[in-house]
């Protein structure tokens, strides 16, 4: 195995602190960013070089990818954790995602502006895929199947066609959790403010944080190209997973709630993911990265975090 100087985009991120460790502890060394320079000494904690960087600033990421002079680039830029600040609100879900999506837009197109002029020829970008296969067919799809058509996808989309043109990687992740990755739904599944809608048929893709990072470090090693699907087994519907994880957080089971009154409550998005949404498969991350995840099944990883 080649030891590679990493750059990782968002290295203070949720995914970005499992992955930091796991790359460093591979030999690998890591610059890191953050836009907070009050996370500079985590950075260094996990066992990167840390730098401040706006994402959304063509000149400062230029300058940071030139300072560092890496063999790859991780993209694990989010506005999410910035839109977290206040309560997730899925009715505006253009705004909650909008930092996000100008990331996944004009933050690529820098980091890939920058890879170019400095040399580096592997990207590997944070793509999504949770609840968003298009709502038709079957449940779980593939790399090969579209996505559905809404703003948000638009981003991914870009991202997925330049990166992909580029020759790099895009892994889709799954629905994140495992440390600070989702106790904001832990709190209100707690509060039973997480109902079930309709009859919960709607399908998602789980994987757990330390899983998603293991995979990157899987592509950035082996330099793969192309589109990869990084989540859990076991897609499954609202209706298995979701009274799970109230039993594995000493919660009380979860309301039901007809689809008419969750559309008034909490707008189109909740509502067509927990009736609509379609699932992932992993095949091809297991078949050509040679990734094997630590939790195969939410199942076990609820109960697992929540011990």
């Amino acid at each position: 195995m080649m030891i590679m100087q990493v750059f990782v985009a968002g290295g203070s991120g949720v995914l970005g602190r499992r992955l930091v460790p796991q790359l460093v502890a591979r030999g690998h060394q890591v610059t890191a960013t953050t836009t907070s320079p009050a996370k500079l000494d985590l950075l260094r904690q996990l066992g990167a070089e840390g730098v401040v960087m706006d994402g959304l600033d063509a000149l400062s990421v230029g300058e940071a990818v030139a300072a560092a002079g890496p063999d790859a680039i991780v993209n694990q830029m989010t506005g999410l954790s910035e839109a977290h600040a206040g309560k997730p609100n899925l009715r505006k879900a253009d705004r909650f995602f909008a930092t996000t999506n100008r990331l996944r837009s004009e933050g690529i197109d820098h980091l890939l502006a920058a890879a170019e002029a400095t040399g580096v020829s592997h990207v590997v970008a944070q793509g999504h895929a949770s609840f968003n296969g298009l709502r038709e067919g079957g449940w779980v799809k593939s790399e090969e199947d579209p996505l559905e058509v809404v703003e948000g996808t638009k981003a991914i989309s870009h991202l997925e066609d330049v990166v992909v043109r580029a020759g790099g990687t895009v892994l889709r992740y799954g629905a994140f959790y495992g440390p600070g990755a989702n106790d904001d739904q832990v709190k209100m599944v707690r509060k039973r403010m997480f109902p079930l809608v309709g009859g919960g048929t709607g399908y998602l893709s789980w994987v757990h944080v330390d899983d998603a990072a293991s995979a990157t470090v899987l592509a950035v090693e082996r330099q793969a190209k192309g589109v990869f699907n990084i989540v859990d087994d076991e897609p499954a519907p609202v209706s298995e997973w979701l009274p799970h994880l109230a039993e594995c957080v000493g919660a009380k089971t979860p309301r039901r709630v007809p689809t008419w009154l969750a559309r008034l409550l909490a707008g189109e998005m909740a509502v067509g993911m927990m009736t609509e949404g379609r699932g992932f498969s992993n095949a091809k991350a297991k078949r050509e990265l040679g990734w094997q995840p630590r939790y195969p099944s939410w199942r076990q990883g609820f109960k697992e975090e929540s011990a």
